[in-house]
């Protein structure tokens, strides 16, 4: 039975052009993929906000432990 289902696996057909070509029909062209549908805007902002506040972040401290200050807003 085992051997029968990855068996059925193998000899199966791509599908994978049938569904490129069914998602872009409609879209706009010369848009990634991962922008293209209406979630997207909700899923990828918060993901450029901690992407880039945190290199904004890093960059900061590491700036300061640069100059020698180990804490985020005081002297030391």
């Amino acid at each position: 039975m085992l051997i029968c289902m990855f068996n059925s696996f193998i000899n199966r057909e791509n599908r994978v052009p049938h569904y490129q070509r069914l998602f872009q029909q409609g879209q706009a062209q010369h848009v990634r993929q991962w922008n293209q549908t209406a979630k997207s805007k909700f899923m990828l902002y918060p993901y450029y906000t901690m992407l880039f506040g945190g290199l904004a972040g890093s960059m900061y401290m590491m700036t300061r432990m640069v100059l020698g200050h180990k804490t985020w807003f005081s002297e030391n």
